[in-house]
């Protein structure tokens, strides 16, 4: 970890956490209410780009998602409407796995293999910032924004990285990134293998939530922000061996199980110790859905399609299913 600067404005960000969790506020997501009736007339399924390889999903502000790509730094922005798009150019070739958007139009982008925490202004799509973690074969895969911190995952390493934010949003210097090690219960994968992927937080905004894949069939983990302590999330009997993308809704936590082609809807405790399997959403159109993201009464979904060799023209899509 970094400075004792850097730990006491994580600190603050995890007491702000849990008041905008009490009050209902957490997140993009928490702000995705719709017009009644509104998505009714939208389509649930639209194409992408071909070739383009998403992997992560973000929706707002408004009714808008974004997709980063495994094939470079170029954004996609679809209009949930109408299912048209955009493709926004960011300057680099480095990949755009996991992405959070902001109120402030900014898009928060782990790297994957670049390293790299990226910023990107998504209305001229230039990049804010970047900033490099890790170590050789790292990969950071995935990103959760709380009201004072983004906070991303390290597939192959022990750790999550957190960028601390101002009380205005204000992006810090690459001093400030913090480098939390994983301790506790946390067992990572012998030689840099694949381990954490998905993240999000609890309900009550304490703690943050991480999928591991390679723990004891696939297990989600509650992580102290201050300390990195993780703890073993009881789910029962529920593995999640090809957990993905988590969103958390209230108390209902998706896991997006890639491989499975389905969507485990688990009920949480408020501190997100224990949890118990809802339901499980499938939907003959999943083609390997890695992420999800929520607007209204609905989940979209992108098909990474990873059981074919991508190439320029390989087809893609997200489809939308009721939550």
């Amino acid at each position: 970890m970094t400075g004792p600067l850097a730990r006491r404005r994580l600190l603050r960000a995890g007491a702000a956490l849990g008041a905008a969790a009490a009050a209902g506020t957490l997140g993009p997501a928490g702000r995705a209410a719709a017009a009644p009736g509104e998505p009714a007339r939208w389509p649930t399924r639209f194409g992408l780009p071909d070739g383009f390889r998403p992997e992560g999903i973000a929706i707002g502000p408004g009714p808008y998602a974004w997709f980063g790509s495994l094939g470079g730094g170029s954004l996609y922005r679809a209009s949930l409407a109408t299912g048209h798009g955009t493709l926004l150019r960011t300057g680099t070739d480095a990949p755009s796995v996991g992405l959070k958007t902001d109120r402030h139009g900014r898009a928060f982008i782990a790297g994957g293999t670049s390293r790299q925490l990226r910023v990107v202004d998504t209305r001229s799509g230039r990049i804010l910032a970047t900033y490099e973690v890790g170590a050789a074969a790292t990969m950071v895969n995935d990103v959760v924004l709380t009201p004072g911190a983004a906070w991303f995952t390290d597939s192959t390493h022990a750790q999550v990285y957190g960028l601390p934010l101002g009380p205005r949003g204000e992006l810090p210097p690459a001093r400030d990134v913090v480098t939390l090690r994983l301790t506790g219960e946390w067992a990572e994968a012998p030689d840099a293998g694949f381990t954490s992927n998905g993240i999000a937080t609890t309900p009550d905004g304490r703690a943050l939530l991480v999928v591991n894949v390679f723990q004891d069939g696939g297990s989600l983990l509650r992580v102290d922000p201050r300390t990195g302590d993780a703890r073993r999330v009881d789910l029962g009997a529920t593995r999640l061996p090809d957990g993905d993308g988590a969103l958390l809704l209230g108390r209902t936590l998706y896991v997006v199980q890639q491989k499975q082609n389905a969507v485990d809807v688990l009920h949480l405790d408020a501190g997100g110790r224990r949890g118990s399997a809802v339901r499980r959403i499938t939907d003959p159109r999943f083609r390997i859905p890695t992420t999800v993201a929520a607007y209204g009464d609905r989940l979209y979904l992108p098909n990474a399609r990873f059981d074919v060799d991508p190439t320029p023209t390989t087809e893609y899509d997200a489809v939308a299913v009721p939550r």
